[in-house]
């Protein structure tokens, strides 16, 4: 393993055996034909991978995809049957609630008892331990039963032990969402300077936000297998796209489909052909049009063109704009099928990949539709851009409305346009909240 590595797994693999009933475990122990009473069930397949040190790194993937297994197998609670990983340096992990805390034990003990299984010695956690118990804010209960805290209580008391015992890798496995707003930015300043004293983390979110803002780079999960792994951006876009994007076809659809084999046939199809043709894609001859987009959907429908215009909708204006000023976007759909229900969206992003403002036609309780195929029609949107001046980027997006399933991509642009803010203020963040500040002096009697 490279010096500068601080985790490499190679082909890694974890199967778990699953039996019917308990009582099948013991058949199969004395079985004198060796019969199985199991089914295999892989939680991870083949999953290769390497980290540098001091790199920040989200994990993401649906539930059930393997995420926690992974994180268990890194911090050594669980051991691969397949394959190999290496980790260089002290680990301190917060995976499920409960994980390396007795609850019988009180606050004190566990901090010991939790902070060894780390590797911290007792001369440290005894250095260490009013620093541990000031972060956490639970104050007397330090001394009261784990059993009796509630979960935002034990969350305080896990994270503060495992950053206090100076690891070289933290893990962190959703366990911060349960604790309260304030807590939770108070960790994430933590973690921003353990990343700036060159350590490594490992995160799972399902805020895909924090991944961008946080990560250097990001690993895709999903049945077990690594799908994706390097820039957090491009690898939320494949999740994205296989998460929400056309479902798959299957081989045995495509060999039932219809086949065509006469000029006949073939002329007959054409003008529906045509009709779901959409038009030409204008949005890439627009100057604050970004190459960099990225776009999915099943293309049912089409976000074809884009204009900024004046507040009369008549002339078209140009980025860059100023901070505060009223933006009039105008969007071009073109409708390749019929959809019952559609959902129009927008959003607007930092540079970082920081959402500042999203929207869409259903949160609006906006009932629109239905749309006809060949039908063309245009969104207006009106905005105030009420932002610090600098870089954003706007994305678009169509979806269908399906109670029972969940909402099908259209088509969905992100990062499509690019837009400038310009301003005279040199303020710092994203919002610009037209601050005055004003300083008078008291008159002394």
């Amino acid at each position: 393993m490279c010096s500068d590595l601080a985790i490499e797994a190679s082909s890694l693999g974890k199967a778990y055996r699953i039996y019917k009933r308990p009582i099948d475990r013991v058949r199969e122990l004395y079985s004198l034909r060796k019969r199985r009473y199991h089914t295999k069930f892989q939680a991870l397949k083949d999953v290769t991978f390497s980290v540098q040190s001091g790199q920040t790194v989200g994990l993401i993937g649906p539930n059930g995809s393997g995420k926690s297994t992974l994180l268990e197998i890194m911090s050594g609670t669980l051991e691969p049957t397949e394959g190999r990983i290496e980790v260089r340096g002290r680990v301190a992990a917060l995976l499920e609630l409960g994980a390396g805390f007795n609850p019988a034990f009180t606050g004190r003990e566990n901090v010991y008892l939790n902070g060894s299984l780390i590797g911290a010695s007792r001369a440290e956690l005894d250095e260490r331990f009013d620093s541990v118990v000031a972060f956490s804010e639970i104050g007397d209960f330090i001394d009261h039963p784990v059993s009796t805290y509630s979960s935002g209580m034990y969350v305080r008391l896990a994270f503060a032990t495992a950053i206090h015992c100076d690891p070289d890798i933290l893990i962190v496995d959703e366990a911060l969402a349960v604790g309260d707003i304030r807590f939770q930015r108070k960790c994430y300043r933590k973690i921003e300077e353990m990343k700036a004293e060159g350590r490594t983390i490992f995160f799972v979110t399902h805020a895909m936000d924090l991944i961008e803002a946080h990560c250097s780079q990001a690993m895709y999960l999903r049945e077990g297998q690594l799908r994706a792994i390097g820039n957090p951006k491009e690898v939320i876009n494949r999740y994205l796209e296989d998460s929400f994007g056309p479902k798959n076809v299957e081989w045995d659809e495509v060999k039932a489909a219809p086949q065509m084999e006469s000029p006949e046939q073939i002329e007959s199809a054409l003008p529906e052909a045509r009709q779901r043709e959409a038009p030409d894609d204008r949005c890439r001859s627009r100057s604050s049009y970004n190459p960099g987009e990225f776009r999915w959907g099943d293309q049912r429908a089409a976000i074809y063109d884009y204009r900024f215009v004046n507040a009369q909708g008549q002339v078209e204006v140009h980025p860059p704009f100023q901070s505060g000023q009223d933006i009039f976007l105008v969007v071009q759909v073109y409708f390749a099928e019929p959809i019952a229900h559609p959902i129009f969206g927008i959003t607007i992003k930092t540079v970082d990949g920081q959402t500042v403002f999203g929207a869409n036609s259903r949160r609006r309780q906006l009932d629109l539709g239905p749309y006809a195929a060949g039908e063309r029609v245009q969104l207006s949107l009106k905005f105030t851009a009420v932002l610090i001046p600098g870089q954003y980027f706007i994305s678009l997006g169509i979806a269908e409305d399906d109670p029972s399933d969940d909402h099908q991509a259209v088509d969905r642009r992100y990062d499509l346009i690019h837009v400038a803010l310009g301003g005279s203020r040199s303020d710092f963040g994203v919002a610009d909240i037209g601050l005055e500040m004003n300083l008078s002096t008291e008159s002394q009697d």
